[in-house]
């Protein structure tokens, strides 16, 4: 693996290029990017990639990848350039990607301004409200884990956070009815440390949740989409989104192991399963070949 940085007036974007270790059969560049998972969280399924040359990065304002900008939010457009800033200075693309959470939703805006520099995107449970039956409801919900956040620091905003993504179905009155969990009950410390900058808990990420697809730019691209969900995400939060953004491109999606981290190894701390994953992406890209 080699470290490489590209340098913007806006950012230094931080990228790893994972080179072949055995012959790589003619395969495109495969791109992995999450949001706000840096490259990093990706190390176990790139390595059931052995023939592959496999890029992941980090995003602006994320590990390694120092901004300049002044800005602290994270809106898809914007990381859809940085994207495509890496695959052109890599001379790569067309290259297939696997996304996925905000990095999904960061897939699709890029598919969107450069419908050229994706043969075959995997998008991962995109998180996006805007297309759910109940966006009222599932906007005040993620407002709830704000609320929690702003009042009672971390581990109470991500005990609510873990509450709303594992509940099952829309949210209805009787999801707010219920009292808001203890951070115990996840394992999570109780004591606020006073940071209030977690880009999952505040509101840095409500250009990615809003973000709405532009369904007719993403048919008329020449990127084969296929939008993925875990086995075991049915009709929880992303499980549902995942659900809308394929019916939106007029198709339903494909079913991955495990859960919404199902690519994840030990090392995580919530690992899924990731060789069982790393073989039905390989699958999925091999459809297209």
């Amino acid at each position: 693996m080699t470290t490489h940085t590209l340098q913007t007036p806006e950012v230094d974007l931080v990228y790893d290029v994972h080179a072949p270790r055995a012959t790589d059969g003619g395969h495109r560049p495969l791109f992995m990017i999450g949001q706000p998972m840096c490259a990093d969280g990706f190390t176990t399924l790139a390595s059931y990639f052995p023939d592959r040359t496999v890029i992941t990065y980090d995003p602006r304002g994320f590990g390694r990848s120092a901004r300049r900008d002044g800005r602290t939010d994270a809106v898809p457009q914007v990381q859809a350039a940085d994207v495509h800033a890496v695959i052109e200075t890599l001379g790569a693309g067309p290259v297939d990607m696997f996304a996925t959470s905000g990095g999904a939703v960061t897939a699709l805006a890029l598919v969107t301004a450069y419908p050229d520099a994706v043969a075959t995107l995997v998008a991962h449970e995109p998180p996006l409200v805007a297309l759910l039956p109940d966006t009222e409801a599932a906007t005040r919900a993620t407002a709830v884990c704000q609320e929690a956040y702003r009042e009672k620091g971390w581990g109470a905003g991500m005990a609510a956070f873990l509450a709303m993504t594992s509940w099952r179905g829309e949210f209805t009155d009787d999801y707010f009815a219920r009292p808001l969990p203890y951070p115990a009950a996840f394992g999570l410390p109780a004591e606020d440390d006073g940071t209030r900058d977690d880009p999952l808990l505040s509101d840095r990420s409500a250009a990615v949740t809003s973000y709405r697809p532009d369904a007719e730019a993403l048919r008329a691209a020449g990127t084969r989409i296929v939008v993925a969900v875990g086995e075991e995400s049915a009709d929880t939060f992303t499980g549902r989104t995942s659900v809308a953004t394929a019916e939106l491109l007029g198709g339903r999606p494909v079913v991955f192991p495990s859960h919404h981290g199902g690519f994840l190894g030990e090392e995580s701390g919530h690992a899924g399963k990731p060789e069982e994953f790393a073989h039905r992406l390989r699958e999925v890209l091999d459809d297209a070949a």
